[in-house]
């Protein structure tokens, strides 16, 4: 720049509300609906913007914004919010000469089919609780980055779970137990491996099931078996195994990066001089809170090739 400073700008729009419906008849599966939160940045070369009065070069926010629109409708067939984050990403990197990447970012509302007397209903749907996101980065060389991942997962067992042998000192009134409730609340990312959108299977990859997939093994891998569970002896334990597991389990995942705050219910004992034993703690009464919490988070990969 002539005044001898740098400058990297980007601009886009945020919290575009878009929702679709593909109307499959009863016997194909019914109707699907998604709704999505889309966030859209593009890297772009306007920097006379932002140095003088000219906006020649720049992509209106709001032309952004009618976009995500424009391309839902074009989606004639069902397509992943993944995928859809994609095709967003292509777009604004191949229509636009001066924009060199696109990050998109959704976040889905989770709409669940409702069974009916044992059957899915074919346009019946009812609000589910933990949300499913993406966030893909898409460059003008056909290079990418799709991480997805789940918020808002709230786990939780009554037993099984303890915590011992810690770092002891002037500082520490928590007792070891070996016996307590862990409950989180995940807050999951993974890598796919595709690096270029020609790396990108046409049909045979499905993102929605892969997400339905990670997140029953992160359940099953946090409660164990039905009928004895599994005993966790922290929370990091227990995390480093369920990353472990989606690594084990699914090979296009290249990455798992997972967040559980430890969400304490504190066993609640009440008592006087008069009355010592108002409510004497059996393993029965607790107090919900969280906050404060634990926080315990990491990120587990694969060993990168040598090559």
């Amino acid at each position: 720049m002539a005044d001898r400073l740098e400058l990297q700008g980007r601009h886009g729009k945020s919290r575009v509300r878009v929702s679709r419906v593909w109307r499959r008849p009863a016997a194909a599966g019914g109707h699907v609906i998604v709704e999505w939160n889309v966030a859209v940045s593009v890297v772009s070369d306007c920097l006379p913007s932002y140095t003088s009065d000219d906006n020649s070069t720049i992509v209106a926010t709001d032309s952004i914004k009618n976009t995500v629109y424009v391309k839902a409708k074009e989606c004639t067939e069902i397509v992943s919010m993944e995928e859809f984050a994609v095709i967003l990403g292509r777009h604004f990197t191949s229509l636009y000469p001066q924009v060199s990447e696109a990050t998109v970012t959704i976040a889905e509302r989770p709409w669940e089919r409702v069974v009916v007397d044992g059957k899915p209903h074919s346009h019946g749907f009812k609000l589910g609780v933990e949300k499913h996101v993406t966030e893909v980065i898409v460059k003008k060389s056909g290079n990418l980055l799709i991480n997805s991942g789940i918020q808002g997962y709230s786990l939780l067992k009554t037993t099984q779970s303890g915590f011992e042998k810690f770092v002891r000192d002037r500082y520490t009134l928590l007792p070891d137990t070996r016996e307590r409730i862990v409950a989180t609340e995940v807050t999951a990312w993974w890598r796919y491996p595709f690096e270029h959108v020609s790396q990108i299977p046409s049909k045979s990859f499905c993102f929605t099931q892969r997400y339905q997939d990670v997140k029953k093994v992160l359940a099953d891998t946090f409660f164990g078996p039905p009928d004895v569970g599994v005993y966790s002896p922290s929370v990091q334990n227990t995390l480093y195994l369920m990353a472990k597991e989606v690594l084990n389990r699914f090979p296009d995942i290249a990455s798992v990066q997972l967040r559980m705050p430890n969400l304490h219910f504190i066993p609640v004992n009440l008592g006087n001089k008069e009355n010592p034993g108002l409510v004497k703690f059996a393993d029965d009464v607790y107090l919900p809170t969280d906050e404060p919490h634990g926080t315990i988070e990491a990120a587990v990969s694969r060993p990168k090739s040598k090559l």
